[in-house]
């Protein structure tokens, strides 16, 4: 298994926009094979900083769902919605394993 972990700087007047294009994605994500952790909103502390989790089976999986990008209708809406809105500021997207507890 192989786990994305997004960071992004937001922009806090934009939370609304960010929240639709974050449930677009974690729906995205679970219909193409992938499993969705969900978003981490600000709550307390720094106003402009959310963290979304999200795993796939494999690297290769990951690279399947990655490939709709720029031409899947459904998956440009979503875009549509960051670069209309302006709600992500930046982001940068980090691959880790998990480890998990044994019992």
């Amino acid at each position: 298994m192989i786990t994305c972990v997004l960071h992004y700087t937001i922009d806090p007047a934009q939370i609304e926009a960010f929240e639709r294009f974050a449930r677009e994605w974690m729906r995205l994500v679970n219909r193409h094979g992938g499993v969705h952790h969900g978003y981490f909103l600000p709550a307390e502390g720094a106003s402009d900083r959310a963290e979304a989790l999200f795993s796939f089976e494999s690297l290769a999986a990951y690279e399947r769902y990655r490939s709709r990008f720029g031409h899947d209708p459904e998956f440009v809406a979503a875009d549509r919605i960051r670069e209309e809105s302006g709600c992500v500021v930046r982001y940068e997207r980090t691959f880790m394993r998990p480890l998990l507890p044994t019992d």
